[in-house]
Order: structure tokens, then C-alpha cells, then sequence
């Protein structure tokens, strides 16, 4: 039976949901779910916190997890050229904190994405130089078996002053020559400045010849 309220009385009855007290709300996921279209603006937010690591806190592990986390945002958003300039960073870093397998992996998947691009594919023949780099400082043997599945890859890649330089590095390496070795990237600086990045790789290799100095003067 329905009640049926009296002109000028007052209605007693009450709802009974009450509204949660704040803090009662779930905490926020590390990882909250973001719409798309504002994938860019969380990875650049990431950039950001990436930089502050690494160059103010100067914690490189760190500045790679946000990296990799804003690269993983720009590839929801397909922003792939976005997305592999955070993952040249992760391998950057990766390399230098001495983590190759995971630095290799990186730099061949950046170089097979450019490779068939008109507009980039040229740079493809940086990216697999770096992980060649990377293969020789693991193993002299794992680095000719990436050399030979590179220029079976990239056929440009044969042609290149980095592919020339990686031959003669072989070769002086496996004579232990050490002189060899230093002439051949001296040679190589003279046209193309080698940055800190491939000084500091080159100088971990050199290091493994028996007797070596430890420097390319």
C-alpha cells in the first residue's frame, strides 16, 4: 500500500546510499588508465621526470623507466618516431650501464622500423652499427654472426664507412693487434667525429686486447 504524503507535512524518510568519505576512495593505480589521444601528453610527462633523473638526480636506472614508459605511451598513440627516440635513449643508457642484451634488442628494433622507411632508412645503418658495437664488447664471434645477419637485412649496411670500420676492428682483435685497432678508428674519427658514446664503447673493446693500453692515442 502506497503512503501519501499530507499538504504541510514533512517527509521523514531518508535515502538509504550515502556518499563514501574520501578516504575510503581506492588509492589511484601507478598506471591509471589514460584515453587515447592523451597517450602524448602522459609520455611527454614521463620525458619530463625522465630528464630530471637524468641529468639533476643523475639516476640513470630510473630515467631508462621512464623512457621506456613514455615510449610505450607515444606507441599507443602509433607515434612510432616518438616512441623510438625514448627507446634510442633506453638503449643509450642501457649500453652504458654495461646491460648490452638489452641495449642490442633495442637497437635492432628501432633499425628494422627505419629501415623501410624512405625518410629514415639511412639512419638504420647507425642503429645496427651500435648493437654491433654492443655484440663485439659480449663475444668477437657474436659480433661478425650480427654483422653477417645485418647486411643480409639491410643491404645498405655493407656499403657503410661503420660496416668498413667493424671489419677492420674484427680483424685487429682477433690478431691482437692493438695498434691496428686504434689506427683504424682514428681513420674512422678523421671523417665522422666519434661521439662519448661510441669512444667509451670502442674503449671496452680495446680493453680486451691482451697488453692494450686502454686508450686510442
Amino acid at each position: 500500500m502506497r503512503s501519501v504524503r499530507r499538504p504541510g507535512s514533512t517527509c521523514s524518510c531518508r535515502t538509504n546510499w550515502t556518499p563514501p568519505p574520501a578516504s575510503s576512495t581506492p588509492a589511484t593505480p601507478t598506471r591509471r588508465p589514460t584515453h587515447r589521444g592523451r597517450f602524448t601528453i602522459a609520455a611527454k610527462h614521463h620525458i619530463t621526470i625522465a630528464e630530471v633523473y637524468e641529468s639533476e638526480l643523475v639516476d640513470i636506472e630510473k630515467a631508462i623507466a621512464h623512457y621506456e614508459q613514455a615510449a610505450d605511451y607515444y606507441k599507443g598513440e602509433e607515434s612510432n618516431s616518438s616512441a623510438n627516440k625514448c627507446l634510442l635513449k633506453v638503449g643509450h643508457y642501457s649500453a652504458q650501464l654495461e646491460q648490452y642484451p638489452k641495449a642490442i634488442e633495442i637497437y635492432e628494433q628501432v633499425a628494422m622500423s627505419t629501415m623501410d622507411n624512405p625518410l629514415l632508412k639511412y639512419n638504420a645503418k647507425e642503429y645496427f652499427f651500435k648493437a654491433s658495437l654492443c655484440h663485439f664488447i659480449v663475444d668477437e664471434l657474436n659480433a661478425k654472426l650480427a654483422i653477417e645477419k645485418y647486411e643480409e637485412m639491410f643491404p645498405a649496411f655493407s656499403d657503410s664507412r661503420e660496416l668498413k670500420l667493424l671489419k677492420k676492428l674484427l680483424e685487429a682483435h682477433e690478431e691482437q693487434n692493438s695498434e691496428a685497432f686504434t689506427e683504424a678508428v682514428k681513420d674512422f674519427d678523421s671523417v665522422s667525429r666519434l661521439d662519448q658514446w661510441l669512444t667509451t664503447m670502442l674503449l671496452r673493446i680495446k680493453k680486451t686486447i691482451q697488453g692494450d693500453a686502454g686508450d686510442l692515442k
